[in-house]
């Protein structure tokens, strides 16, 4: 059994093929998948998800830092009903990303912090995403940081400083296509981190592993991330399998 703990199952990538997507995915044994939100416009397909694999897909609530806009005070309040309604599993993915624009940087900051807050509140895990702002998360992570603030550093592609880090604020590490890549640089350290605080993801459509590197992503190519983690940690792709499924179930409780 293989758990992807990130897989955006609901984009329009998979508007074609999404129960055929699915189909593979769980002949492949992956049979556990993890939404992370977006904004509300993914809500309504979500739920649709959720609805059609009841023990399959587990939602996560919050607001994407790339959405972070005038109007963040607005989604939150979504995301706030959405858990109020439905069974949240985590509030993600949710963080700050000033790789493709920094004007919204200030509410980022904000939106993350707000969040933070209502996952603790909620007792509930987090789901980072970070891209071009380690120290910007770890600053908000360090003000909030507690036996309360758990959950998974998504995509994680830092150095294995960033990566001690990060397990310090009680974070797994999400690992993905992003190990299989040539230059992707987290495979050379990867060893050095105990394999309890690793689990897998495939961000589809995103991140696609060798040998699909930019092709559509889908979550039956985890596979791949599995068997590479396999040669990193000189075990069977079977003890990865199970021991990050497990690491998954430590995190969401389910």
């Amino acid at each position: 059994m293989i758990t992807d703990t990130h897989t955006h199952l609901y984009s329009e990538s998979f508007d074609d093929d999404r129960t055929e997507m699915i189909e593979r995915a769980m002949n492949a044994g992956v049979n556990r998948f993890f939404i992370p939100a977006i904004d509300s416009t993914y809500t309504e397909k979500m739920l649709q998800l959720k609805n059609n694999y009841p023990t399959n897909v587990f939602l996560m609530f919050g607001l994407h830092p790339t959405h972070v806009k005038e109007n963040f005070k607005e989604e939150l309040s979504h995301v706030e009903e959405m858990m109020a309604k439905h069974n949240c599993v985590a509030i993600g993915e949710i963080g700050m990303d000033l790789y493709w624009d920094k004007t919204y940087q200030k509410e980022q900051r904000e939106a993350f912090k707000l969040q933070i807050q209502l996952a603790k509140k909620n007792k509930l895990p987090i789901n980072i995403h970070c891209r071009d702002a380690f120290d910007e998360v770890f600053e908000v992570l360090e003000e909030e940081k507690g036996p309360e603030l758990f959950g998974i550093f998504h995509c994680f592609t830092g150095t294995v400083e960033q990566a001690k880090q990060a397990i310090s604020y009680n974070m797994k590490l999400g690992i993905g296509g992003v190990v299989t890549f040539k230059n992707g640089k987290i495979d050379q350290f990867l060893n050095q981190i105990p394999l309890e605080h690793i689990v897998v993801e495939t961000d589809s459509p995103y991140l696609a592993p060798t040998p699909y590197r930019g092709k559509r992503n889908e979550s039956s190519y985890i596979v791949n991330v599995v068997e590479k983690l396999a040669t990193i940690y000189q075990m069977t792709p079977e003890e990865i399998a199970t021991i990050t499924t497990n690491n998954s179930k430590e995190i969401f409780g389910i």
